[in-house]
């Protein structure tokens, strides 16, 4: 137990205002909801690049969104 201190207290090195969102599971899973729900919209693949492409889409669109919420004075790229 003591060993493993440093990484279960890891997100302490986060400002604040993060740690809040940083020691909860709930994006992931929401994330993983996300990815399932658009998944079975589109039901049948054609390929695993679909696939791929589906998945890096819907990570580009939370990683846009994540930084809008930690960034708010941010320029988009």
């Amino acid at each position: 137990m003591d060993d493993s201190e440093d990484d279960v207290l890891a997100y302490m090195a986060f400002p604040a205002q993060h740690r809040t969102k940083l020691h909860s599971t709930n994006p992931l899973e929401r994330l993983n909801k996300e990815v399932k729900r658009r998944a079975d919209v589109v039901g049948i693949f054609p390929s695993e690049a679909s696939i791929s492409r589906l998945i890096g889409a819907v990570l580009l669109e939370a990683n846009d969104g994540w930084t809008r919420c930690v960034q708010p004075d941010a320029a988009p790229l």
